[in-house]
């Protein structure tokens, strides 16, 4: 026989650290004696540092007595100078005592005289095996800040399942996960998520981890998180929601992961902002343009100032965002708490060059198709780009020829439009002009040059509109400017219905 005395649940004795409290562990000794008492001592090497509850006593036959060791951490320190594991060192001392009387030495310290250990006339067993591991949230938290693998998940596993040890936070109430978070590493997240921490659970400044990993850009411990059910949600103590700070941070892939987990595109931030509206301060377009194509709300108001993305986008003087958004069919006559539209917006921040998409295409437009030169003069004047497009994609000449508007026809020509340019089906201001059977207009489009032989998508000529809608007139002229006549309109069933029913509604 080697020992008398078995230790359970192993000789590791978990000593658990928190700040502000005493910081202890348990060893249970068991008397593997079937007959005979066994007595005890239990003393460690450096007597200043811990303190042994009992540290004598008598355990009956088979029977098992508990022990308390007291760390008494050094003084202005939240840590032991060594951990997880120490080097300290404990003697365990244990004797057959035949006839020894048994006393409650649970609560009776020194009940054994100490000569008991030291007479030769009996064998004393000597066991060194015992060791200490320091557990708790400063350890956890300084070994989540060193990344040491391997001794966290052992601190885990040998901690108290009801001290909830995965969440554990440091001195700045900073959860283990946001540690981890914090320093990027998603296998230290995925280690911490096998012992089911909360994973709701707040940092001091509010945050959960699922908002901390989609401010930090972190997709891969995104996706974990998001597996482990978080909430995309935005806490109640948090001014954006892991939505818009991924949005507002330009973190493209974490938006899709959050996205595909159903998060709501058009959630508020505390302060009334949709996540389109956060994407578009920062300049962030490609994750601006994933929100589009996720179903953002364009014609959002935020609850401050009443702006949509849009008003955002003009103020910050951004073409490129204005222009989607106009692609995607926002709303530019929503007017903001200040009863601004979006142009009015531009004008006050003197943006310039969104004149033209926000208002004074349109009323160029609306302008060519009146034959108002002098107002036409005056929008050019303003910066309408001449070759601007209205929501049909027509040019203000396609406009005026429709409506066979000479004097404003000869001015935007003289101006420098484009006299060919193409709608979204093909159709040219001659087009334009011979399907609505202005000769004047036409014949001046000749004289400038324009392209007679210019096809629609469909492949139709304007000599084939004319032929088809019976313009004799009309057909001389373009056959006299060079249109060939190689494709009659006969030749194209239902050639007048198509010209006409594709155009005479957006005129």
């Amino acid at each position: 026989m080697d020992r008398l005395i078995s230790l359970e649940p192993s000789n590791i004795v978990p000593i658990r650290i928190e700040t502000g409290q005493r910081c202890s562990g348990e060893l249970t000794l068991r008397n593997v004696m079937h007959t005979m008492p066994v007595a005890f001592r239990l003393q460690p090497l450096i007597k200043s540092r811990y303190t042994v509850r009992p540290q004598t006593g008598i355990i009956s036959p088979l029977e098992k007595l508990t022990v308390e060791i007291v760390y008494n951490l050094p003084p202005g320190s939240n840590l032991p100078d060594s951990f997880p594991y120490c080097h300290d060192s404990f003697l365990l001392h244990s004797v057959v005592v035949p006839g020894a009387a048994i006393k409650d030495t649970s609560s009776t310290f020194d009940a054994v005289p100490s000569d008991w250990f030291t007479t030769k006339k009996k064998q004393v067993f000597i066991d060194s095996g015992i060791k200490i591991m320091f557990v708790g949230s400063p350890v956890l938290a300084q070994l989540v800040v060193n990344g040491s693998m391997d001794d966290i998940r052992e601190v885990l596993e040998r901690s108290e399942p009801a001290w909830k040890a995965s969440d554990s936070v440091d001195t700045e109430g900073q959860t283990l996960l946001h540690l981890a978070i914090s320093h990027g590493r998603p296998d230290l997240v995925q280690l911490l998520l096998e012992f089911e921490p909360d994973v709701e659970a707040q940092s001091r400044s509010g945050s959960s981890p699922l908002e901390a990993a989609s401010a930090s850009g972190e997709a891969l411990i995104v996706e974990l998180l998001l597996a482990r059910r978080a909430s995309t949600e935005r806490s109640e103590s948090s001014t954006w929601g892991p939505i818009h700070l991924a949005a507002g941070g330009g973190h493209v892939e974490v938006l899709r992961l959050l996205i595909l987990k159903g998060a709501n595109v058009d959630a508020l931030t505390k302060d009334g902002n949709t996540a389109l509206h956060l994407a578009v301060e920062e300049r962030r377009r490609d994750c601006a343009r994933l929100l589009l194509a996720s179903g953002a709300g364009a014609d959002v108001r935020n609850t401050r100032d009443g702006d949509t993305p849009l008003h955002v986008a003009a103020r910050l003087g951004d073409e490129h965002m204005v222009r989607l958004f106009l692609q995607k069919g926002a709303n530019k006559d929503i007017r903001n708490h200040a009863r601004q539209t979006a142009y009015d917006v531009a004008a006050d921040n003197g943006r310039i060059r969104l004149f033209d998409a926000l208002r004074l295409g349109d009323n160029l437009c609306i302008a060519a198709r009146k034959g108002e030169v002098r107002t036409i003069l005056k929008l050019l004047e303003n910066g309408a780009a001449i070759n601007g497009r209205d929501q049909h994609g027509w040019t203000a000449l396609h406009r005026a020829c429709f409506k066979g508007r000479m004097d404003a026809v000869r001015t935007l020509i003289e101006k420098g439009i484009d006299v060919d340019a193409k709608d979204e089906d093909g159709y040219t201001a001659l087009h334009c002009a011979t399907e609505s059977g202005h000769g004047d207009v036409i014949e001046l489009l000749v004289k400038k040059g324009v392209d007679v032989e210019a096809r629609t998508n469909k492949g139709v000529t304007a000599l084939q509109i004319a032929e088809s809608l019976h313009y004799v007139g009309i057909t001389r002229i373009l056959i006299h400017g060079g249109a060939s006549k190689d494709n009659m309109a006969a030749q194209i069933p239902g050639l007048a219905s198509l010209a006409l029913g594709s155009k005479s509604m957006g005129g």
